[in-house]
């Protein structure tokens, strides 16, 4: 569940929900916020879902909170990348976890997966996130840059039979040969990348030992870290293990034990500084750029009524504004100057002749003020703007307006004169 749009108690729905989209069975004991569902209902048509309020995943995977929260104080400022993160699940199970003033840096490498990535974490409504379409090799223009590096691999993907028939028809020996190369690979590419006394946080959803265990193996071989050990309670019937050379701990889950899937965590502590020296080109590259300090005065004016949080920076990003924490321009800067940035913190939208036009993004955000006019839909009424529809309601007062469901902003209208023009992007509209 999102902690910035709360919508259960204690794992109950409140009594003014009239259609709870879906029941709970229990909580996932190793993340908090986490519950299991009773059955798998359609999320397509549950406008809480659209408004980013929560966002399934498999609850195995989720054993990564319980990982952070053992082995970083979440309390501090840190920098996590999180380097294979379409479709964006452990990317906002981060951003729920470290703090406001923190960065999370979620890329992706296949172009193909990265709009579902980028919208996940637009739902999520986060200012401290960027979203990055790079090879792992290109970090390396950023050496020791970041505290916290999670690396769910590309792998066989055996620890998806159950639910997953495609997985097991895909599988062979050479298969694992050729998935144990490609992890091989990114992490040597991104090693340099992790600051001395960083974590390494590695994941992969396979069984085999040759893509787990033995990866930590060779990494200790080729590079200075050391084996973190977890503590996960003995009821949760994770599995331990250590790798044959280097005695790494690692933890498996098995769907007989578990109520989840395949699934495989390991953390790593960096003990030897970054190497300092990059190629001349990547040093040129990654000289500072020249940023406005402040925008210009009408956008500022306008800006003032739509944003809430004084912390936040207004930076200039192609066509549009868009709003960081401060304390991470300086972050922004390098991420801009050397790596392919998709997105970064909220895109705020640009200034009209007479007001701010609002971005989609700065709809399901958590810096949007209450000053902006809303227009409180039923769920039957949001699925029609979901939809792209135009809603034929009484025109109170004209502009942009947006449009809420119990609370949770969904993306916005014009009111005009006679009419009312709805702007949810169409890439998002529901299509059933």
């Amino acid at each position: 569940m999102n902690p910035g749009k709360p919508i259960l108690t204690a794992g109950r729905w409140p009594a003014y929900v009239a259609e709870p989209p879906f029941e709970i069975s229990g909580p996932v004991p190793w993340a908090s916020d986490a519950w299991y569902l009773e059955r798998r209902p359609s999320f397509t048509l549950d406008p809480f879902f659209h408004a980013g309020a929560y966002y399934v995943q498999e609850a195995s995977g989720m054993f990564l909170a319980f990982a952070l929260q053992q082995t970083i104080d979440l309390t501090k400022k840190i920098k996590v990348l999180d380097l294979c993160a379409a479709p964006g699940g452990k990317s906002t199970l981060i951003q729920s976890l470290i703090s406001p003033e923190s960065l999370l840096v979620s890329n992706e490498v296949i172009k193909t997966r990265l709009p579902v990535l980028y919208e996940n974490m637009t739902k999520w409504g986060r200012a401290n996130g960027m979203v990055t379409h790079n090879d792992p090799a290109h970090f390396k223009q950023l050496p020791g840059f970041f505290d916290v590096l999670v690396i769910d691999a590309p792998c066989s993907g055996s620890g998806l039979f159950r639910k997953d028939p495609e997985a097991a028809a895909r599988w062979s020996p050479d298969l694992v040969r050729l998935c144990c190369q490609r992890q091989h690979r990114i992490l040597q590419d991104i090693w340099d990348t992790l600051k001395e006394d960083g974590l390494l946080i590695y994941a992969t959803c396979s069984y085999s030992k040759e893509e787990n265990e033995d990866v930590l193996d060779w990494i200790g071989q080729q590079q200075h870290c050391s084996s973190l050990r977890l503590n996960p309670d003995p009821d949760w019937h994770i599995v331990e293990t250590r790798s044959d050379q280097a005695g790494a701990y690692g933890y498996r889950f098995y769907p007989d034990k578990v109520s989840g899937e395949g699934f495989f965590l390991a953390v790593l502590k960096k003990e030897g500084p970054s190497e300092s020296l990059v190629n001349d080109r990547s040093l040129r590259f990654a000289k500072g750029i020249s940023l406005p300090e402040r925008i210009n005065k009408t956008a500022e004016k306008q800006l003032s009524r739509w944003i809430r949080d004084d912390s936040i920076q207004y930076l200039p990003v192609g066509d549009a504004l868009h709003g960081i924490p401060k304390g991470l321009v300086s972050d922004f800067s390098k991420i801009k100057n050397t790596l392919y940035l998709k997105k970064a913190g909220i895109r705020l939208g640009k200034p009209g002749e007479n007001d701010w036009i609002p971005d989609h993004e700065l709809a399901l955000a958590d810096i949007l003020s209450e000053k902006p006019q809303r227009l409180v839909l039923g769920k039957k009424d949001a699925l029609d703007f979901l939809r792209g529809n135009n809603l034929e309601m009484e025109i109170r007062e004209k502009g942009w307006c947006l449009v809420s469901y119990h609370g949770l902003g969904l993306g916005w209208i014009k009111m005009l004169d006679k009419r009312m023009n709805n702007y949810y992007p169409k890439s998002c509209r529901i299509r059933q």
